[in-house]
């Protein structure tokens, strides 16, 4: 089995090297191939990954190249995780709509349409290039913002299916606190990527009992520390917000926040330079621990399962994945992608289980985001001040004329070297 990664310079790789040698019995991979324009990043990356391999007794052969054509010629499943612009683009992302009083982030708000138009360009071109190289292969995308990515390439026939990793990071947390095994562990997870809330959580299965309420009366106090949302929210809601759903609850204190201290982004590029100062140590063979601060926790374990699920029928037949609705959600068009749990099965595209009806305060704002994601995912197609000016206008935490004026200057001003129409 030979599998690719387009972004394999990432700091994120080595934690996926990690869960593709401890979980080779799920995921038999023959071949790892790390692709990547930046060559000096990819070596120190590619070089931690084949000492991982090598430590853990994996077979498979690890191979590094800036030729994106031979990287996925033949490869059986293509994951993307794509930074285009890097960190430096995330941190204007993260800084100039702060002038208006919005929220400044690298997946919803103004920061992250302007990561969807210079990403959806880049992807699509990737994923052309697979289609020709391997036409049988998956594309799973990992890359920001997913939901509107994954559209993307379900709108232009491509066989893809999005994955974040918010959904095992609470399903993990969840079992933790309820002290049971996290496979025991169902989310009824319902929204669209970054806009999701779990409605239930069961034991043993999607029909399981649903032990949301016991989590809540006896862990709330931490569940709301995770989420830095107050424990009367959740209490109130009787539900468990996705963390990002406070940019949206808490939107001007989190505005106040990003205000008085350095953005994410300076946090992570100095971050990744300590991380790239560590892969470069030839007796490093392990992730080290400061990769879990980097983010992507649990991301290497949901990347195998959906993968041995998709291509061997050996992953869990259940995972929460970004695909088409498909009626899933009556109140959004079949062809709006949504993250909520899904029927997997070697070559079929993945088919979301029923969802109970949504209460409207949640079904609500999704209706709002999926038409923002809509417009947002045409202005990345077809460019034109005019489409990003309709985006920004839609999305519930912008919404004011003279704020989507501004922002779409600031938007074009600060990414016209990735905007072709600009």
């Amino acid at each position: 089995m030979k599998l690719t990664v387009v972004g394999g310079g990432s700091t994120y790789t080595p934690e996926l090297a990690d869960g593709f040698a401890r979980l080779r019995d799920t995921l038999p991979v023959d071949e790892l191939v790390l692709a990547d324009p930046a060559a000096d990043r990819l070596e120190l990356v590619g070089g931690l990954a084949r000492r991982i391999f090598a430590r853990q007794g994996h077979p498979g052969r690890i191979v590094t190249t800036s030729d994106l054509d031979a990287a996925v010629d033949g490869a059986d499943a293509v994951l993307l995780q794509l930074r285009v612009g890097g960190q430096a683009a995330r941190e204007q992302d993260e800084t100039w709509p702060l002038s208006c009083g919005c929220v400044g982030q690298e997946t919803t708000g103004a920061g992250g349409l302007a990561k969807a138009l210079r990403t959806v360009p880049v992807v699509l071109d990737i994923a052309e290039r697979v289609r020709r190289a391997s036409p049988g292969a998956w594309i799973i995308d990992f890359t920001n913002p997913v939901g509107i990515v994954t559209r993307a390439l379900l709108g232009a026939g491509h066989k893809a299916v999005g994955l974040c990793n918010v959904a095992i990071g609470l399903q993990r947390r969840f079992a933790a606190l309820l002290g049971v095994t996290p496979a025991e562990v169902h989310l009824d997870h319902v929204g669209l990527n970054h806009l999701t809330w779990e409605t239930a959580v069961r034991l043993h299965g999607p029909g399981g009992e649903d032990v949301l309420p016991r989590l809540l009366s006896r862990h709330g106090d931490a569940v709301a520390a995770d989420l830095r949302l107050p424990r009367a929210l959740l209490d109130r809601l009787g539900v468990v917000p996705s963390y990002y759903l406070r940019y949206y609850y808490a939107h001007d204190e989190v505005v106040r926040e990003l205000r008085g201290k350095p953005s994410r982004a300076a946090e992570v590029a100095a971050m990744e330079r300590e991380l790239l100062g560590l892969y470069a140590d030839p007796a490093l063979d392990t992730k080290p621990d400061l990769l879990a601060r980097r983010g992507g926790a649990y991301y290497s374990e949901a990347a195998v399962d959906l993968a041995a699920a998709l291509l061997r029928d050996a992953g869990s037949p259940h995972q929460v994945v970004n695909t088409y609705n498909r009626g899933t959600l009556p109140f959004l068009p079949d062809d709006a992608v949504i993250e909520v749990p899904a029927a997997l099965r070697a070559g079929a595209a993945p088919a979301p289980l029923p969802v109970a009806p949504v209460d409207p305060l949640h079904a609500g704002l999704i209706a709002n985001v999926t038409a923002y994601e809509h417009l947002a995912l045409d202005a990345a197609l077809h460019g034109g001040r005019d489409r990003v000016f309709r985006a920004l206008l839609a999305h519930p935490l912008i919404g004011q004329y003279d704020y989507a004026d501004a922002l779409t200057d600031q938007l074009i001003a600060h990414n016209r070297e990735y905007l072709a129409w600009a």
